[in-house]
Order: C-alpha cells, then sequence, then structure tokens
C-alpha cells in the first residue's frame, strides 16, 4: 500500500483507482496508507456519491483519489458500490475456489490478517498446497491482497 501511494502522489492512475477501490472494500491497510485529511477540498455529496453506505472520512478518501486520477466518478463509485453489493471473488484460493461473496464473510488468516478465505476447507487446501504458506506473514502476501 505505501508503494501504491507513493505512486498515486507521483500522478499515476491506476494507483489512485487501486486506492480508492481498496478504500471503498475497506482492505487491510487500506484505510491508513490511503486516508486524506478532510481539508484536502474534496465535496462528497455531489457527482454521484449519495447513497454510498461508508464513513464520510472514507468517502473523502476515495472521492480524491479517484479525481486524482482523473476517473469519472459516478461510473466508478457505481462499479465499486455494485461490487459491494453483488459480492467479489475474495477467497485466497485462487486454484480451488469459485465462491463470490461480500470481503466480511471471508474469514482473515489468523497470521497475516491479509488472506481471507470463504471456507475452512479452501484455507486448508490452499495452505497444503503451498499457496500461502509461503507468503504468510511477508510483505508479499500483504501485496497478494490487492487481487480482488
Amino acid at each position: 500500500m505505501e508503494w501504491l501511494r507513493k505512486a498515486a502522489e507521483n500522478g499515476d492512475a491506476n494507483s489512485c483507482e487501486a486506492i480508492a477501490r481498496l478504500l471503498y472494500q475497506d482492505q487491510p491497510y487500506a484505510r491508513e496508507v490511503g486516508h486524506v485529511e478532510s481539508a484536502a477540498g474534496v465535496h462528497t455529496t455531489a457527482g454521484g456519491i449519495d447513497g454510498h453506505d461508508i464513513p464520510p472520512n472514507v468517502r473523502t478518501g476515495v472521492v480524491f483519489w479517484l479525481r486524482k486520477g482523473r476517473r469519472d466518478l459516478p461510473e466508478y463509485l457505481d462499479t465499486f458500490r455494485r461490487i459491494a453489493l453483488n459480492g467479489s471473488q475474495y477467497c485466497y484460493n485462487y486454484e480451488g475456489c469459485t465462491v463470490v461473496g461480500h470481503l466480511q464473510e471471508f474469514k482473515v488468516c489468523p497470521q497475516c490478517k491479509t488472506a481471507r478465505y470463504c471456507s475452512d476447507a479452501c484455507q486448508k487446501q490452499d495452505w497444503t498446497a503451498g499457496g500461502h504458506k509461503e507468503t504468510c506473514g511477508t510483505s508479499e502476501s500483504k501485496f497478494l491482497g490487492l487481487h480482488s
């Protein structure tokens, strides 16, 4: 997230979009690294932001990063909201799982607090296959948390 923030601050539009998406989805570490002060001159009550049930300070960050990345605010917010309402594929067991759900429904790895699994069976399958076991607790694991 820190490298993503540095790239975004240097004007990389894809990094700005990624921070906004991760903030909206409440990904680990996103809110602390993507946070911007409310004094940043961002108005979050106009431009299609109504109806998004995220805290006001998070909303400010999402709008700030989308605008910095020159993204179409209503279009991206609609996409973020659709994913939040319909769910997405958050399970770290990439090879063996196709479960779609909401982020809060996926169990977080107790060791690194980054990887998420839809079930104990998926977590066990991924761990024994050497997937998350190889990166658990490392900075690589935190970076891989950005996949969704």
